[in-house]
């Protein structure tokens, strides 16, 4: 029969099952006293044998119904029991389906609470059935009167023995909700009444001739296998409602360590389990996870965490979910099941995102009657897909917040978990906390990107990476800071011996390496810092190793933080007063870097990016003067120079009957700007460039802040026809469901996560989740970071739109850019319904 429905909150129970059947009892035998007394004892031995073996025979053929630890049945007993009120009278059909009832149960070995209850209920609807009679026109059995009145008394009987086991459950475990009616009427309204009609129809033909028993056996043996199909169909009803209500439980667990344990009560609660286990592999930082819920809090033998346990081994060899128990297992198994204290078990795979297979334990129904059956295995199998999906979800998370807060290539912490990780450790001690900061800069970094490429220089980092896990102390936090830069926090240190360890590690790692085939020397450059001394905020002390570092270059490698080096500061400040005269002078510039379509190879966009060469200071990156911008409040006339250049060139395309869409970064501070839809729908119209032809690159910082989520802005720019972009997906805390409520057309997946695709699984097993989870929601999909083919390939059967990187092109001056195009490109004529030809990479 379905059961509860898992949504509810059972109302709290107050009975023992004891109780309860001791209460059936006392209701049950001085109600059958009172039968006996009011009618007649007089009856035919025969008809008495004849009832009592086709009682014994009904009751034989059952439904079981189950709630959590409490089983009922439900025999097909209505025929004999109407036969039975006809032949022998009422004092009789009770004594007999008493005898009956209790046969049947003691050979099935029924739970002796559950037992009594049943025999109580069994002859207390046989007396209502009687008393119901006594109320009616009973006759002749040729009479329809006679007919309605045992059909009436019987469905009485029937809807009496329904509350009277509801009322049983209900005080015993709760009350379970709506289901629980419809798993105990169905039976009294779809079988009895049948069961009925055939009984007074055999006791009929019966009265005419008794050859009719060979007319009436085989519809009997038919009626009997009928009532078991019913079953068998109710069971399979029961375990499609079971995983429909498991999949809508599941999708609403949170994505956490409390929602793999919502995962593992859903099982339990739906397999009306003992005991549940789910082992995970370790995954990223976390280590391996059992999550285990057990009735009652019971101890629990860790064999699910064993990869040579018998089960899990089992399981490995069957590719699915296994049925186990006691009375059919080998002497390995049984002593796996002896281990754990239970008789059977239901186990099977789990697929994760770690490489390696998790596994998920069914320990012992909670029901002393029914045990587990091959429906139940069937059920957990396709409860796997909705596990499967749900812990795949669960990684995916992590994997996004992993990143968030560690470096992709080495696997470090980042800066801004090196924040968090440095207010904590002052915080928990904030009058006598030490903490030393060192600052590492690798000297050559810059030289081997600009030779060798990015894939040299991320073995360089590398490399150092592990010289400086090798050379820190034991307690040292290390992490990647941006570009070349490593930081070591070490907890406890004074100031003093900070230094002591930063010229220890400057020293252990000055080596020479093998990198691209080349022997490179790796020398780092050192900034020291230390709280309390230079500050008590992780802001304020990285600050100063960072004015530190860039006096270490002439201070023999080595620096540490004094105010005097604040002085230095004066060079940002220079900067900052130059920047409006630079972008008169042409010395900020930009540079193109194609995006092509990746299934066409039509070039459909240039990245503008932008470029300072300081007449004195040299190339500036825009790491080191867009943040300055920002902060001077200078970052919206940068925006502006850069999209003139960019929509001056886009238009210089136009001219040549050539459409070629350009795309512009936007900080987080010009979505502020009261005035930036004006100045770009100005720019548009100055150039005579349509807004399909620009896309804003936005970040993901910038989309998920609430002052652009609570604004109009996003949805102004978008007006103006153009495309919006979130660049660097993947690096930031924002998820793909929170673009539904923007009006983003495309996202970028972050380089980080594209440029080991190649050689890493767990890189490619992102990539293509956000380009599926990303054209669900109907957006475009870019990747950065594009080197070689191999990754070309994989993307492009991934289904990703567009690409960008170093195969298709470095970014490019104008002029070289120009000259790229003349050599590597050629021309198509105008898409269908378009105005302008397009460009194609050729082969």
């Amino acid at each position: 029969m379905p059961e509860q429905d898992v949504r509810a909150t059972p109302r709290r129970a107050f009975r023992a099952p004891s109780t309860v059947a001791a209460l059936g009892v006392a209701l049950a035998v001085p109600v059958m006293l009172v039968v006996l007394v009011t009618q007649p004892l007089t009856v035919s031995v025969v008809a008495l044998v004849a009832v009592f073996l086709s009682l014994v025979a009904a009751e034989s053929i059952h439904l079981h119904f189950e709630f959590r630890r409490q089983a009922f049945s439900f025999s097909a007993s209505e025929l004999a029991i109407v036969v039975a009120l006809v032949e022998v009278g009422g004092a009789w059909a009770a004594i007999a389906r008493a005898v009956a009832v209790a046969i049947v149960l003691l050979v099935q070995r029924f739970p002796r609470p559950q037992g009594v209850y049943t025999l109580a209920v069994g002859v207390l609807e046989v007396c209502a059935a009687v008393a119901v009679l006594s109320l009616l026109p009973v006759g002749e059995l040729t009479s329809p009167a006679t007919w309605i009145s045992y059909l009436v008394a019987v469905l009485v009987a029937d809807g009496l023995g329904a509350l009277l086991f509801a009322g049983a459950i209900t005080a015993t475990q709760g009350y379970p909700g709506r289901s629980l009616w419809t798993s105990l009427l169905v039976p009294v309204f779809l079988v009895g009444p049948v069961a009925v009609i055939v009984g007074l129809a055999a006791l009929l033909l019966i009265g005419v001739t008794g050859w009719a028993w060979l007319l009436l056996a085989p519809l009997l043996v038919a009626l009997a296998l009928l009532y078991r199909h019913f079953g068998a169909v109710t069971r399979r009803g029961h375990s499609v409602q079971r995983v429909y209500d498991f999949a809508r439980r599941v999708e609403q667990v949170t994505p956490d360590e409390t929602g793999t344990r919502q995962i593992v009560a859903a099982v339990q609660e739906l397999l009306n389990a003992e005991r549940v286990a789910m082992w995970l592999p370790p995954y990223l930082d976390e280590p391996p996870r059992l999550v285990v819920t057990a009735e009652d809090d019971a101890a629990w033998y860790d064999g699910p965490g064993d990869p040579d346990d018998v089960f899990r081994r089992a399981v490995a060899a069957a590719g699915g979910p296994v049925l186990i128990s006691l009375a059919h297992a080998d002497e390995e198994q049984a002593a796996g099941l002896a281990r754990r204290g239970v008789t059977e078990l239901l186990a099977a795979p789990l697929a994760t995102a770690a490489g390696e297979p998790g596994y998920l334990e069914v320990c012992d129904r909670r029901s002393a009657v029914v045990s587990f059956a091959d429906s139940d295995r069937v059920a957990l199998d396709s409860m796997l897909t909705h596990v499967n999906a749900a812990i795949r979800h669960q990684q995916l998370l992590t994997q996004i917040r992993y990143d968030a807060d560690h470096d992709r290539l080495t696997g470090l912490p980042n800066r801004q978990r090196l924040a968090a990780e440095i207010d904590a450790l002052l915080a928990a001690d904030p009058a006598g906390g030490r903490a030393g900061l060192i600052l590492a800069a690798l000297g050559n970094y810059t030289e081997v990107t600009d030779t060798l490429g990015h894939a040299a220089s991320d073995e360089l980092l590398l490399v150092t990476a592990g010289l400086l896990r090798e050379h820190a102390p034991p307690q040292a936090l290390l992490a990647r800071m941006e570009g070349e830069r490593f930081a070591v926090l070490l907890p406890g240190l004074s100031l003093a011996a900070t230094e002591r360890a930063a010229r220890r590690l400057r020293e252990a790692a000055a080596t020479r390496v093998r990198v691209a085939g080349l022997d490179l020397e790796v020398t780092l450059t050192i900034g020291v810092a230390s709280a309390p001394v230079h500050g008590t905020e992780s802001g304020t002390l990285m600050q100063r190793a960072d004015v530190a570092l860039l006096a270490a270059s002439d201070s023999g490698g080595v620096a540490t933080y004094h105010p005097v080096l604040d002085q230095q500061s004066l060079r940002r400040l220079q900067l900052g007063t130059e920047i409006e005269q630079a972008m008169a002078d042409g010395q900020i510039s930009v540079v193109f870097q194609p995006i092509i379509d990746a299934q066409s190879s039509d070039i459909v966009s240039v990245e503008t990016l932008v470029r300072w060469a300081h007449p004195r200071y040299g190339s500036i990156s825009p790491d080191d003067f867009i943040p300055l911008a920002e902060q001077i409040g200078r970052i919206g006339a940068v925006t502006d120079h850069v999209l003139d250049l960019a929509l001056a060139r886009c238009r210089r395309w136009l001219d040549q009957d050539i459409a070629l869409s350009v795309a512009v970064n936007l900080s987080v501070h010009c979505l502020t700007e009261p005035d930036l839809v004006t100045r770009v729908r100005g720019a548009l119209q100055r150039h005579g460039v349509p807004g399909e032809l620009l896309t804003l690159e936005l970040t993901e910082g910038s989309v998920v802040d609430d002052s652009v989520r609570d604004s109009t802005v996003l949805a102004d720019l978008h007006d103006l026809g153009l495309r919006l972009s979130m660049d660097d997906f993947g690096t930031g805390y924002s998820s793909l469901s929170q673009l539904r409520q923007l009006p983003i057309d495309e996202v970028k997946i972050d380089k980080s996560f594209v440029l080991g695709m190649s050689t890493s699984q767990g890189e490619s097993f992102i990539a293509r989740s956000i380009i599926e989870l990303a054209h669900n929601l109907g957006l475009r999909v870019v990747a950065e970071g594009v080197e070689d083919e191999m990754t070309r390939n994989l993307l492009t059967e991934m289904g990703c739109d567009k690409l960008q990187g170093f195969l298709v092109s470095r970014p490019l001056p104008d002029d070289r850019l120009e000259n790229w195009l003349l050599a590597r490109t050629g021309v198509r004529s105008a898409a269908p319904g378009a105005a302008h030809r397009r460009l194609f990479v050729r082969g």
